[in-house]
């Protein structure tokens, strides 16, 4: 099972520069994005359909702002939207597709760059998103979460990291956040799996020659059940042409 999943920073914007041309090449059976910047409504041109694939979105309430959708080959046995705090279900932040063994999800969480308040309102979330993390773990069956959690987890995932330790994206109590979810929650980074080679990045700051000197942070994730773990059989971030300011993430799954 591949899945594949990808912050477009807007979803017109990244088919303009070719993203769904890339996607139906790449065999994905779920992909998962984000920060569409669009609603349902607006996305009825073909070109956001592609043959073979079933999509499902859930819109933001604000007109061109956030929003995830799911496009999947297998037709899933049900579709959840919203995690039931307003921060996610006002902002679009989360959709869901269970399949027979498996549920795929597709989330965003917000950025703290702007400003304290940011800062503060992103900390709030990611209390509440952890709720439902802990929550996943009474469940019967598997999950994989994909998207942008907006926190650089070690040194390894972020360029200039120790002057960046009093930044959005890698302070102290975000780093803890993280372990907390990959260590004692017992949830993995697929990723990090099978690919452990430093300066993997999924996003660059938009200042000029960012990406080409890959100064950046690796800020989108798929995050699994602890029994997923031994499935994960390969991960790669795909840089070699651009659609946003993120990269898709690639994982290939024994499921």
């Amino acid at each position: 099972m591949r899945v594949i999943t990808f912050n477009t920073q807007g979803i017109e914007q990244a088919a303009d520069n070719g993203f769904f041309q890339w996607m139906v090449k790449q065999d994905a059976d779920v992909v998962c994005l984000q920060d569409l910047r669009a609603k349902e409504y607006q996305l009825d041109d073909e070109r956001y359909h592609p043959e073979g694939y079933q999509a499902y979105f859930f819109d933001a309430f604000e007109d061109g702002y956030s929003g995830v959708a799911i496009y999947t080959r297998i037709l899933p046995k049900a579709i959840m939207t919203g995690l039931g705090f307003e921060q996610c279900d006002f902002n679009g932040r989360f959709i869901q597709a269970d399949f027979d063994n498996v549920s795929v999800a597709a989330l965003s969480v917000p950025s703290g760059l702007k400003d304290d308040e940011c800062q503060v309102a992103k900390e709030e979330y990611l209390r509440l998103l952890k709720g439902h993390f802990t929550k996943t773990l009474r469940k019967r069956r598997e999950f994989i979460f994909c998207g942008p959690l907006q926190i650089a987890h070690k040194p390894q995932d972020l360029s200039n990291w120790y002057v960046n330790q009093k930044v959005s994206g890698f302070l102290p109590q975000e780093r803890e956040w993280m372990e907390d979810l990959f260590g004692e929650m017992g949830y993995v980074d697929a990723f990090r799996q099978v690919n452990h080679t430093d300066q993997q990045y999924t996003w660059w700051p938009e200042y000029n020659k960012a990406r080409d000197l890959n100064e950046g942070a690796r800020l989108d994730y798929q995050v699994t059940t602890a029994n997923l773990r031994k499935t994960v059989k390969s991960a790669s971030i795909y840089r070699d042409e651009c659609f946003s300011a993120h990269a898709p993430v690639i994982v290939d799954y024994d499921l």
